[in-house]
């Protein structure tokens, strides 16, 4: 992957990944953390709450240790991200909403500012 590249894919993920990995962690020890997300294959944890747990790892690596692995799912967090804030819920208390805890697990809490 060329540098740039990788150099984009961090700036994106820093972007929208505006929960410090402390945070993140107690988030998902939550029992809300817990009760949102798809879970496929009989897994007890879904998607998004391993994505969080990946992405406490990724907050604690340093730049120069970044895999390309790393890199991809980075790649996954900013997508997934942005096209969830796309989805916003109108009629609904966003603290509280399934919208919300979703986005958490994936290191973005829409109601703090960066």
């Amino acid at each position: 992957m060329a540098e740039d590249d990788a150099d984009t894919i961090r700036r994106e993920f820093g972007e929208v990944v505006n929960m410090t990995a402390a945070e993140l962690e107690r988030w998902l020890a939550t029992e809300e953390s817990q009760s949102v997300g798809q879970k496929t294959d009989g897994s007890d944890e879904s998607t998004g709450h391993a994505s969080g747990r990946r992405i406490v790892e990724l907050l604690h690596t340093k730049k120069a240790d970044l895999t390309d692995d790393d890199l991809a799912h980075m790649r996954k967090v900013h997508g997934y991200v942005q096209r969830h804030l796309a989805q916003e819920p109108a009629k609904e208390d966003v603290e509280t909403s399934r919208w919300r805890y979703s986005l958490m697990n994936w290191g973005h809490d829409p109601l703090k500012s960066k």
